[in-house]
């Protein structure tokens, strides 16, 4: 990790950290969540957004009131609220992406979940979804959520990521595989 994500993630942990205290103990920690997605919602549909809390160029002023009038319109509670104004006087919003991030995952933790990030050569069916599902908390012991993606390029199988472990049965990576093990032997 470079020196500078390592920093920014830094920055992120102890914003994440604090929400999630003040959230846990007024008992807001499903509102917190629903904030979440509706602020993860934003940023992944508004360029102008994300320009906005990424560009130095913005003065503190003009994206604490912006991010005032985002949060207020989108209905974020106050503790979401305060921590985007304090953020944006103290020119931190470009983390806010890696915040929610954290956060998402301390409330999945709180909630006693994992979630598993599984990309598959075709979409999956709800019925393969819960059954991975059904497998993977029998693995991790922990209620699993899927967050599917499709890539067709894995040609068929599935990449599965839970936290620090990975498994893939690709077959894409049974290929590339095999082709190793032609080229050490001829």
């Amino acid at each position: 990790m470079s020196e500078s994500a390592s920093i920014s993630s830094g920055i992120a942990e102890r914003y994440a950290t604090a929400v999630f205290d003040i959230a846990k103990e007024a008992g807001e920690l499903p509102q917190l969540e629903s904030n979440l997605d509706d602020l993860g919602a934003a940023l992944a549909g508004s360029a102008d957004l994300r320009d906005l809390i990424q560009s130095p160029v913005h003065s503190r002023e003009a994206q604490g009131a912006a991010l005032a009038a985002v949060a207020a319109k989108m209905g974020l509670s106050a503790t979401m609220k305060n921590v985007l104004s304090l953020m944006a006087s103290k020119r931190r919003l470009f983390v806010v992406p890696q915040m929610i991030a954290q956060l998402r995952d301390m409330i999945a933790d709180e909630k006693g979940e994992a979630t598993a990030e599984v990309t598959s050569a075709t979409p999956l069916t709800d019925a393969q979804a819960k059954k991975l599902a059904e497998t993977l908390k029998a693995q991790v012991g922990k209620d699993v959520k899927i967050k599917a993606t499709v890539d067709d390029s894995l040609i068929g199988g599935l990449v599965v990521k839970v936290g620090s472990k990975m498994i893939d049965t690709s077959i894409r990576s049974k290929l590339n595989s095999l082709q190793n093990a032609m080229k050490e032997v001829g």
